[in-house]
């Protein structure tokens, strides 16, 4: 199966099925939009594997797109709950750690700046 193309001129629209069938099962990520400015990535996680706490110098914020998500974020004392449909923002330089809730697999579209990666230390 030819690999999928990040969203462009020529290529407007994909569809989710389309990447989760190029996939399979987590862990993935698939960059659909990648710009000058800005990166969209549909991130697939199971059950019980969570990322790293990190953060960012910029902001950034998710849609649920599949599954319950946590994120636990710095400065709040309960994690940020989200279902299918929530939006979810974690300002810049505050730490973050997200979870997966149940016992399925949780698909979300990241909005973040292009070529910012996982910080770790402040």
């Amino acid at each position: 199966m030819p690999k999928i193309s990040p969203l462009a001129v020529g290529n407007h629209c994909i569809s989710l099925e389309e990447i989760k069938k190029q996939y399979g099962p987590p862990p993935w990520g698939h960059q659909v939009v990648i710009t000058d400015q800005m990166t969209g990535t549909v991130i697939c996680q199971a059950p019980g594997q969570p990322n790293d706490k990190h953060y960012h110098i910029y902001d950034e914020w998710w849609v649920v797109l599949e599954g319950e998500i946590h994120w636990e974020m710095e400065g709040q004392s309960e994690p940020v709950r989200a279902k299918v449909g929530d939006f979810v923002f974690a300002p810049k330089n505050h730490y973050h750690h997200i979870h997966v809730v149940g016992d399925k697999p949780a698909i979300r579209l990241a909005i973040s700046v292009t070529g910012e990666g996982h910080r770790h230390d402040k």
